[in-house]
């Protein structure tokens, strides 16, 4: 039940990117006739406005085309067949990779990502899932550079009820993670979930920034942080991919999270993300509930993506 539910889910959320990319290939097809150069030209438009990226594009549209010209492919049910096959060729192979925050207590977490990618709520909902596990929560308000961040927060806390550790607006965000992981330590908390500041305008001083927070958060308990999480935005495609890129070198990421892809048609970039990083996609956002933050399956995003 639980695996029907996950599919469903992920289903609804890649609704759009589904169709943008399918019915793309559907609108430029003539029924019972070989696929032609018209329906493959719709697949490729298909790929780009799921933001799939030209690259990949261009790889994928080599190799479908390929496999038409010498299967004589007609059907739809076929090719997205192949779309599925030659998609998983280009990917590399990765498990679906969960966080077991089991593995140490307290299980050290920090978000990281440009502001408006939806932090905040990505912070809520792991929250929400790990407090309904059973496990001890408590957050911690390191983007102190705006005041909002911090009120935004609290209120998430509230809602979730889950504590949170705060300094007023301004204060130094390595003391904050320094009193954070404090009080997790001595208030027997099970996971530490860390906001940070999101601003990449100037990519030197934010460096500094999340390189300090880890020196503080490792002196004080060491092993930690056991996770640096990226969260990126679906609905800014190919631009997502560059915020990777430029987070990479500023943050020790070891799993990304990318929200809000049941509002946009840009899903595909996940694909992207695959086979530019060798960073595990862990979470996907599908919705606006609290359950709708589920583990990221490569696999059967994929299969979800061209059925």
């Amino acid at each position: 039940m639980a695996e029907k539910t996950f599919f469903q889910k992920l289903k609804r959320g890649l609704f759009m990117t589904h169709t943008e990319i399918i019915e793309k290939v559907k609108e430029s097809m003539t029924p019972d006739l070989p696929i032609d150069q018209k329906a493959i030209d719709g697949l490729e438009e298909g790929l780009l406005g799921a933001d799939v990226g030209a690259e990949l594009t261009m790889s994928l549209i080599e190799r479908i085309e390929e496999r038409v010209r010498t299967e004589k492919i007609s059907k739809i049910e076929r090719l997205t067949e192949v779309m599925r096959e030659e998609t998983r060729s280009l990917i590399p192979r990765r498990e679906a990779q969960t966080i077991d925050v089991s593995r140490a207590k307290p299980f050290v977490i920090l978000i990281v990502g440009v502001n408006g990618a939806g932090k905040t709520t990505t912070i809520a909902k792991l929250a929400q899932r790990w407090t309904g596990e059973g496990k001890k929560v408590i957050l911690g308000a390191a983007d102190t550079f705006r005041a909002a961040a911090i009120e935004q927060l609290e209120l998430w806390a509230n809602r979730v009820g889950v504590e949170i550790v705060k300094h007023k607006a301004g204060s130094d965000p390595g003391a904050v993670a320094h009193d954070t992981v404090t009080a997790a330590k001595s208030r027997g908390a099970d996971v530490v979930l860390i906001d940070t500041a999101g601003r990449l305008h100037n990519k030197s001083h934010l460096m500094q920034e999340l390189s300090k927070i880890r020196r503080v958060v490792e002196k004080e308990l060491p092993g930690a942080p056991h996770e640096t999480l990226l969260v990126i935005d679906g609905t800014t495609g190919q631009n997502g991919v560059n915020q990777a890129a430029a987070f990479l070198d500023a943050a020790k990421i070891t799993g990304m999270v990318v929200t809000k892809l049941d509002g946009t048609a840009k899903g595909g970039v996940i694909l992207s993300i695959m086979r530019q990083f060798d960073i595990p996609v862990k979470f996907v956002g599908v919705g606006e509930g609290a359950d709708d933050l589920i583990p990221f399956d490569p696999a059967a995003y994929v299969d979800t993506l061209f059925e």
